[in-house]
């Protein structure tokens, strides 16, 4: 299965950004509000400059207290951005999510930011997809 299939099953393929300057404050609030895991840094919604995540806030609230909220996205967003295209598959993306330790990728193509999905987009599609090859193979072995 390839990201393509994962983003056209999502619900909305819009991607939440914030451009640099806004405060880890906002930031988290925006997260808390839309209940999702990560935003993309971004100066005009088309790019990933970086990517924070609420593993990123909760991470540096643990080292320096409350005081990191005052802050801005990009003091601790991940810059070197790791992402996707349409075309990568759910064992490919799975895979570089694993090794990097994160839990969200941009899509990308021709430098335009086009979506965005989460390790867990990516299990429930890859566990859909085992589920189908079970099917076909007791299918198989029934003679239908």
């Amino acid at each position: 299965m390839r990201v393509e299939n994962i983003l056209q099953s999502k619900k909305s393929n819009s991607v939440v950004t914030l451009p640099r300057g806004t405060s880890v404050s906002e930031a988290a609030q925006l997260l808390s509000e839309r209940r999702i895991g990560a935003v993309v840094i971004s100066k005009n919604g088309k790019s990933a400059e970086g990517i924070l995540s609420e593993r990123d806030i909760v991470r540096e609230i643990g080292a320096r207290g409350v005081g990191c909220l005052t802050d801005s996205v990009e003091d601790l967003m991940t810059e070197k951005v790791k992402t996707c295209t349409r075309q990568h598959t759910t064992d490919n993306v799975l895979n570089i999510m694993t090794e990097g330790r994160f839990r969200h990728m941009p899509v990308v193509e021709e430098g335009e930011l086009i979506g965005l999905i989460s390790l867990g987009d990516v299990v429930k599609a890859r566990l859909e997809e085992v589920s189908a090859e079970k099917d076909a193979m007791a299918d198989m072995i029934m003679g239908r």
